[in-house]
């Protein structure tokens, strides 16, 4: 396994990519270079709902997009575990059973699961998942040391990246409705409590997603609290 030393210098190099899609690609082809990993699952994660949602896969074939993939994490222990203990994890027979769901159970041979948490700081932002590797690969906690190493480089790296600068300030408003949303309030309760209409609430909804780069209200919320904004 790679040493903490030849990560960091191997992770600068995805300075190069000319895009974020093509640093989101780098970052997985990287990861199968260093690693026994025979393809990449990059996921996005978003702490409101649990929810883990498809970015792309990288295998030797080349990209897929897996957008359509969405997953409570609690419902799949492994994915679980390592976002809440911020550390790589590993699974292979009986016990791959128990902790996957059968939608990463593609061909009759695959058997094992690692799971990479990226992490900005304290907060994870995504996973990567690999279900294919290697012959006779056996991670151990050596290896998942190296594993965890390699998310955290990322995140840091994702962190201080270009792509990555101060969004556009939000409005009180905007700010506020935010946060009901991390609370998990819902637009009819957020209204009654903030004496505006359901059609406002929306309305500073839309403009927080548009201000902040964002996907959807989850990717809004993974936003702001990676950024910190709000807790």
């Amino acid at each position: 396994m790679p040493s903490q030393h030849t990560l960091m210098e191997k992770i600068v190099q995805l300075e190069e990519a000319p895009s974020h899609e093509e640093k989101l690609y780098k970052i997985l082809e990287l990861y199968m270079s260093l690693y026994p990993a025979r393809n990449a699952y990059l996921f996005r994660y978003s702490p409101l709902g649990y929810l883990g949602e498809g970015v792309l896969m990288v295998n030797s074939t080349g990209i897929v997009y897996i957008n359509e993939i969405r997953d409570n994490v609690r419902t799949l222990p492994i994915i679980y575990s390592a976002i809440l203990e911020r550390k790589a994890k590993y699974c292979s027979g009986i016990e791959f059973l128990k902790q996957t769901s059968s939608k990463y159970i593609l061909t009759s041979n695959i058997n094992s699961m690692a799971v990479v948490p990226i992490c900005f700081s304290s907060v994870v932002i995504g996973y990567i998942c690999t279900t294919e590797f290697s012959k006779d690969t056996f991670l151990d906690k050596q290896d998942l040391s190296s594993l965890t190493d390699f998310g955290r480089l990322v995140g840091k790296y994702m962190e201080q990246s270009e792509d990555l600068k101060e969004s556009p300030n939000l409005s009180k408003r905007e700010l506020e409705v935010m946060r009901k949303i991390s609370w998990g309030e819902s637009m009819k309760e957020m209204a009654a409590a903030m004496d505006i209409s359901e059609l406002t609430v929306k309305q500073y909804v839309k403009s927080a997603i548009k201000k902040l780069g964002a996907h959807n209200r989850s990717h809004a919320v993974g936003v702001l609290l990676r950024k910190g904004t709000i807790s």
